[in-house]
């Protein structure tokens, strides 16, 4: 099962364990986490499901090329890490 993590400075906000979950594209095993830590779906997703513009979304290390790519596969080892963006000089 891939495992669903998130950067300390996200959990300062919402309670938001490392959690392996069922899914074989991001946006499963975003939605499978979102289904047992429904508070933290908004500081992820916007209104209309995409990844918010100060999201970063990584796949094994690899940022996601698209915002809306959730579609992107994801393999039984895999960790899908979540961070906000920095922004600002």
């Amino acid at each position: 099962m891939p495992t669903v993590e998130f950067t300390r400075n996200l959990a300062r906000h919402v309670a938001c364990p490392s959690e392996a979950v069922e899914g074989d594209t991001v946006g499963a095993a975003l939605e499978a986490y979102f289904a047992r830590h429904p508070r933290v779906r908004p500081y992820v997703l916007d209104e209309q499901g995409r990844v918010r513009h100060h999201v970063t979304v990584f796949v094994d290390g690899a940022q996601l090329r698209e915002r809306a790519r959730l579609d992107e596969a994801v393999g039984e080892a895999s960790v899908v890490s979540v961070m906000q963006a920095l922004s600002g000089g």
